[in-house]
């Protein structure tokens, strides 16, 4: 049965690969500059439809320029609540620049910037305007627009995406933030079945709000530690990890209904009984490919006491930390019992001109007293100290679960870009050694940090491919991502190395701890160039995957970077490809999806 299915898969996944081939010559959404883009007049038609809440989108910088005081307090610029006020903001804030996508003709086309010590401003890659979105009628009206203008879509909550996915200089800009509303049921009935307690919030609800939410109702849900991140917008459907996973599953396990506007227009529910294969692909089949989202709702759990055990150690060298990295994953196996989930992470300091690196462990322990925590976490710190590593500091905060998650605001706007894996419990099982060898090798580079998240096991592999997140998900012990990032004062060709660095040399480092196995990624941290971004985000999901996007996005509407379908587009998502082009890209995607396949059939 399983081996039909995936022929069934392949096939839909060809089928669509022949319809993509059979398209008319390569065309381009509308930007700037082009005679079919919107005339000034018709922005103000749009915005007299809309009631005022058409707005005009500058680059942060530009807007800390033109406050009343003449600039933003640097208290200000890093502090996502109040980016998150500002339409063309991005948190990590090199995506608010034109570096990535014309880096490569730096000499005769240099990059539009807006720094924040500039005197001049370009419009950089923030859209010219935005829809402030209050309801799906607001998102009806801009959707029908957007498509009688040929124009590129692009959607923003809190700007907290690190792809870059939420801004594009040629976009109209559906920018969700004030849609506030957060209510709790204990009884949330699909289709005549009560699915018990849950709660459903609007697409501008960011994590604080969240916890601050479901703490007042003696509940607990499942989300990160980011203040600004949206449950309702691309955080579950991209899977939507927490430090609470290994207890509860994964946002998008614990997703129980979309209310969406969808590429024609129409607003519609999905779930388990309406529009079920949208259900199945917005439940971690990647942000910003399916539609706009007005609510999401999700499952929650009655409140508990949880320890939060933190504790930092000092390695003086890369190879230092690389035997601190062969220790931890030996012992990461320690907690399984209690399905504790782990912020692990190893702060560079070669990148400022320093050495070695300092190794902190976060660690949330639900309904564990601060004894308890301490106990599990000794057999680890006693190894440490035996190697006479220095430990810094170890503290212990015993207190309610969404408590210890929360967060009022965090320190933003930074130039990052990042790359990931879900390195499987085989790994760590296994290959301990190669683990060490492999940070020792990314901790002698100029990276800014190697983070580690225990967000997997317990019930994450339990639940099993009951959506559409990446099946690595359900074999992974841990998410390790590489990031980096750099000042502004550095000139842009040099982002251009940092991103070849990343594509070609540290994810790959990361990577090969796998040995023989297959690796994958968590699409929301990861790098926005993974050259095989089908297989890698989405594994065996991905014919299925593509084939929805076709019934319910049949015109790409909704292209992101390294999303599904993207690959019938240029890198900015604005001109469809040539037909050959897509032709031969398709055959090269496909085969790793083929060649499994058969590798199955023949197997049965």
């Amino acid at each position: 049965m399983r081996c039909s299915a995936y022929a069934l898969a392949v096939a839909s996944f060809l089928l669509h690969a022949r319809t993509a081939v059979g398209q008319s010559p390569a065309a381009c959404r509308n930007v700037p500059g082009d005679v079919d883009f919107p005339p000034p007049e018709q922005w103000n038609a749009l915005g007299a439809q809309l009631g005022d809440r058409l707005v005009p989108v500058i680059p942060s910088a530009e807007f800390c320029h033109n406050l009343p005081s003449g600039n933003c307090t640097s208290a200000q610029w890093f502090s996502s609540n109040f980016r998150g006020e500002i339409p063309g903001a991005m948190e990590v804030f090199n995506w608010e620049q034109l570096t990535d996508r014309i880096v490569k003709d730096y000499n005769s086309n240099p990059p539009s910037l807006c720094l924040l010590n500039s005197t001049v401003c370009g419009q950089g890659d923030v859209p010219l305007y935005a829809i402030n979105v209050s309801s799906a009628a607001d998102i009806q009206t801009g959707l029908k627009f957007a498509v009688e203008h040929n124009l590129k879509v692009v959607m923003k909550a809190s700007g907290h995406d690190l792809l870059g996915r939420s801004t594009h200089k040629s976009g109209l800009l559906f920018w969700t933030h004030h849609m506030r509303n957060v209510s709790f049921t204990e009884n949330f009935v699909v289709g005549g079945k009560d699915l018990g307690s849950a709660v459903t919030v609007r697409s501008g609800v960011p994590l604080s709000m969240f916890y601050s939410a479901a703490e007042a109702a003696g509940k607990m849900v499942v989300g990160g530690t980011a203040a600004n991140v949206v449950p309702a917008g691309g955080y579950g459907q991209g899977a939507g990890h927490s430090a609470f996973s290994p207890v509860f599953g994964l946002a998008a396990d614990n997703c129980l209904e979309y209310n969406i506007v969808i590429a024609n227009g129409s607003f519609i529910t999905a779930n388990e009984v309406e529009n079920t294969d949208l259900f199945w692909a917005l439940r971690g089949g990647g942000a910003g490919s399916w539609g706009i989202v007005v609510s999401a709702t999700f499952r929650t759990f009655p409140a508990f006491t949880a320890t939060y055990h933190n504790s930092m150690i000092l390695a003086p060298n890369a190879d230092a930390g690389g035997k601190l990295a062969e220790l931890h994953a030996k012992h990461i196996f320690d907690w399984d019992d209690v399905h504790a989930g782990q912020y692990f992470y190893f702060f560079n300091n070669v990148p400022m001109g320093g050495q070695g690196s300092n190794f902190s462990l976060r660690t949330y322990f639900a309904n564990y007293t601060a004894d308890q925590a301490i106990a599990a976490m000794k057999p680890l710190l006693d190894d440490i100290r035996a190697l006479n590593y220095t430990i810094l500091f170890e503290t212990t905060n015993t207190t309610l679960a969404t408590s210890l998650l929360f967060l009022a605001d965090e320190p933003m706007a930074y130039n990052a870009l990042l790359g990931s894996r879900l390195i499987s419990e085989e790994a760590y099982r296994n290959n301990a050694s190669g683990i060490g060898s492999a940070y020792a090798k990314l901790l002698a580079d100029p990276i800014a940090q190697i983070g580690g998240h225990l967000v997997a096991g317990g019930k994450v592999a339990e639940n099993g491919d009951i959506d559409a997140a990446n099946p690595k998900w359900r074999t992974a012990k841990a998410h390790v991502f590489v990031a980096a990032s750099w000042p502004d004062n550095i000139a842009p060709p040099i982002t251009d190395r940092i991103q070849s660095a990343m594509t070609n040399k540290w994810v790959p480092i990361l990577a090969s701890v796998m040995g023989n196995q297959e690796s994958g990624a968590y699409s929301n941290e990861a790098n926005g160039e993974e050259p095989d971004f089908q297989r890698v985000f989405f594994d065996k999901h991905y014919p299925r995957l593509l084939s929805i996007k076709k019934k319910y996005d049949p015109e790409g509407l909704f292209i992101v970077k390294a999303g599904v379908g993207s690959e019938f587009w240029d890198d900015a998502g604005i001109c469809r490809k040539s037909r050959s082009l897509d032709y031969g890209e398709i055959l090269d995607q496909s085969w790793a999806f083929l060649t499994s396949g058969f590798d199955m059939l023949f197997k049965s």
